[in-house]
């Protein structure tokens, strides 16, 4: 019989609990990224102050508890009473939805938020909350908790003291906000200092002379010092060009650095050419990340490209019966931040990575149109020779990639003999249930293609390693055997011409060997697919295979481990007579053990390839990949744990020990 369904059955959700129910509606995971979400949400505020004018500096302090706190020197949140909702606003912003003084434009000039609904949403999901808001002479102070009831439902950021009003230093102005994330909502995940410091950095490119301060007091050193990083470049985005290109070779200095008004519209510009041959433009709407781009990354480029080509025409430079030069030709080798301050920005998608206003890309255009042109016009002659002299031997590369590009794409319509007999295709013909290995050496592709599934699993192995693309010419890539079978396999195209919707696979997975030279092999693969194909990785297509380490027998019983802390707990729960392997490499194995261990897609384990930052992400290809030997040295000493003990000898000593005493 069916169950009676009526209006009582429906659920009122009131207050925060949609939040506390739905929380990844709102922040999108409960895992470690989402935790930090909901510091975003309070630092968002904090910036949104600084943004427009009140206050100078960002404080951000990391307790024991994994508690939080964010001050900004700001105008304080409203604590006089709402004239409708009769509360005070400190506990309308932290306890309601969409209540905010971002809605109109009165308040705020510009402002970084999203969804007006940041503060609430934090507070939801904390098992406390304390702000302290600091105005006149007087310290406010409120308190929320997320606080379980009897029946064992939680009421979510509830208010546990009312405003409280105590006298303080009238110097002191803005708000504290201080909160500890739920565990019930977010496990045992913590704040991690790096993650935090990095989007700081960010920050402080961004915002040229504000102050940002980070103190983590879990990492004491030594005299009972807790940790801290500091904040500050005074030559804002200018400093952030430089900080991308330390490695690479500049054409000029300093960079060129633009800056253009038009009634609430402010955007700057700031960028240099290097030695490189790929572009690499970092585009912000107040401060948010504009991975995908958007209007005003259009606006930009187009600008450059007619004011460039504008000024070499009339100091003929650009000869009379010499073409232009292409906005390509001026963009190799470019290293570009491009940050617009503007109200009302809308975004394209859900992921709220590309900006849409229409009317951006032509503000943003003409702005710069004439910046470049003003520029130019003051310029010292060796700055302008080196732009130009970078576009001719950019102009004359990109026919030589145009005619590498041609063979490649041919490769697609031919029959290479190079590929038959190395790839072993899948028999589906559904790119979104087929799989792609590409695997390090001959010896792992030969158990790869025996174990596979061959319905939705294609096999590509490598022989040796491919080329390193960092500070290779396009054209010399694209003459790389093992690159053009990569791109032949996926059958995307390359460069400015790839195009994901040809992707034959939707899984494309590397496997290599965990060592050294199957890390080295990885990095050269990431570095080519981000530097190429960044679409296989922002669209979330490609994977990391993760082989195991480890291989413990016992009787009739097999675990497998896939890294050392595995290995530590299968150890301590075996018996005494095992046996332990030590896999060097995919080719010890065997296609049943390959197939069980690494690619059934029930058992094994992937890694999916993410950019939660552009530009630290382009800063760590720089240094790793690049020619700067100083800078990759520095990298390995400030995040190589030298002082690592043998795990694979501890566990085996501890696990011995552990049945020899009996427990």
């Amino acid at each position: 019989m069916d169950r009676d369904y009526g209006a009582k059955d429906i659920a009122v959700l009131k207050g925060l609990d949609a939040v506390r129910k739905r929380p990844g509606m709102y922040i999108g995971t409960t895992g470690v990224k989402g935790m930090h979400h909901i510091l975003w949400e309070i630092v968002d505020n904090g910036m949104d102050e600084v943004l427009n004018g009140y206050g100078n500096s960002i404080e951000i302090e990391i307790f024991k508890d994994n508690s939080i706190s964010v001050t900004d020197h700001g105008r304080g949140i409203p604590v006089d009473i709402h004239p409708t909702e009769k509360v005070s606003g400190v506990e309308l912003v932290f306890t309601t939805l969409h209540a905010g003084g971002k809605f109109n434009n009165k308040n705020y000039y510009v402002s970084g938020g999203l969804h007006g609904v940041g503060a609430s949403v934090t507070n939801a999901l904390s098992e406390w909350l304390s702000v302290d808001v600091f105005k006149k002479g007087t310290k406010y102070n409120m308190q929320f908790a997320s606080v379980e009831l009897k029946n064992g439902e939680i009421a979510s950021g509830a208010k546990v003291q009312e405003l409280k009003a105590e006298p303080c230093d009238p110097k002191l102005k803005g708000t504290r906000v201080t909160f500890k994330p739920d565990p019930r909502v977010f496990g045992n995940e913590e704040f991690s200092f790096d993650t935090i410091a990095k989007r700081l950095k960010e920050l402080a490119f961004l915002n040229g002379g504000v102050k940002f301060s980070l103190t983590d007091n879990r990492a004491v050193g030594e005299g009972g010092r807790a940790k801290v990083r500091k904040f500050c470049y005074d030559g804002g985005i200018s400093d952030f060009v430089l900080h991308l290109n330390e490695g690479k070779t500049a054409k000029y200095n300093p960079p060129i650095y633009i800056e253009k008004k038009q009634d609430k519209f402010v955007v700057e510009i700031a960028f240099q050419h290097t030695d490189t041959y790929t572009e690499s433009l970092f585009s912000y709407v107040n401060d948010i990340p504009t991975t995908e781009g958007g209007t005003h990354e259009t606006g930009f480029k187009s600008a450059l490209t007619k004011a460039l080509n504008d000024f070499g025409r009339a100091k003929n430079i650009i000869k009379e019966k010499q073409a232009n030069f292409s906005g390509e030709d001026y963009r190799e080798g470019l290293t570009a931040v491009l940050t617009v301050k503007m109200q009302n920005m809308q975004f394209e998608g859900q992921t709220k990575t590309k900006l849409g206003n229409p009317e951006v890309k032509s503000i943003v255009e003409n702005l710069l149109t004439d910046g470049i042109k003003d520029y130019l016009n003051k310029a010292k002659k060796d700055i302008i020779d080196a732009i130009y002299e970078k576009a001719r031997v950019a102009a004359k590369a990109r026919e030589s990639a145009a005619k590498a590009k041609s063979v490649a794409r041919n490769l697609n319509n031919m029959t290479s003999s190079a590929l038959i007999g190395k790839m072993a295709n899948c028999s589906g013909r559904k790119p979104e249930l087929n799989e792609l290995f590409i695997v390090e050496g001959d010896s792992a592709g030969g158990s790869a293609k025996q174990g596979r599934d061959r319905a939705t699993q294609a096999i590509l192995p490598l022989r040796g390693k491919p080329l390193n693309v960092e500070k290779k010419k396009i054209e010399d890539i694209l003459k790389n055997d093992e690159i053009k079978l990569i791109i032949n396999a996926l059958g995307t195209g390359f460069g400015n011409e790839f195009n994901i919707n040809n992707l034959k696979y939707h899984k494309v997975i590397i496997l290599a060997d965990a060592d050294q030279d199957g890390a080295h092999i990885r990095a050269i693969l990431l570095t080519m697919f981000f530097r190429y194909m960044r679409e296989l990785i922002t669209g979330g297509y490609l994977y990391i295979g993760m082989p195991p380490l480890y291989k413990i027998t016992e009787k009739n019983k097999i675990q497998y481990a896939y890294d050392d802390e595995e290995l530590k707990k299968i150890l301590e729960t075996v018996g005494r007579n095992y046996t332990l392997q030590r896999y060097k490499g995919l080719g010890e194995m065997n296609p049943e053990q390959l197939w069980e261990t690494t690619m059934n897609p029930k058992t094994r384990s992937l890694m999916k390839v993410s950019i939660d930052d552009n530009a630290e992400a382009e800063r760590l290809i720089v240094t790793l990949m690049g020619d700067g030997a100083e800078l990759r040295r520095e990298y390995i000493f400030e995040y190589a744990d030298f002082n690592k003990v043998d795990s694979l000898a501890e566990a085996t000593k501890k696990a011995e020990n552990k049945r020899n005493s009996g427990n």
